[in-house]
């Protein structure tokens, strides 16, 4: 299960996302930060995530790309964020 909390710190909007990005969620994900975010920088803070999908590391890769921040990405995931870099 997904949850996220969106809060402004500054001029950035932060979105902390907890539990488990399935590719579902990704589109969901998308959306809010339109949404939320769409005229400010924003942060996702992945502190508290557990599980991510293939889909969902392409999103945040992607993300991070367009100049979002990863704020407290798991290893794991960054590690698979920079694999996947790669293979682009």
């Amino acid at each position: 299960m997904l949850r996220i909390q969106t809060s402004t710190d500054r001029d950035q909007v932060v979105f902390q996302v907890s539990g488990q990005i399935e590719a579902g969620d990704v589109g969901e994900l998308q959306r809010l930060i339109h949404f939320e975010a769409s005229n400010h920088n924003f942060v996702l803070d992945l502190k508290d995530i557990t599980l991510v999908s293939r889909e969902a590391v392409r999103f945040l890769a992607d993300c991070e790309a367009g100049g979002a921040k990863l704020r407290n990405c798991p290893a794991y995931i960054r590690e698979w964020i920079v694999r996947q870099n790669q293979q682009a």
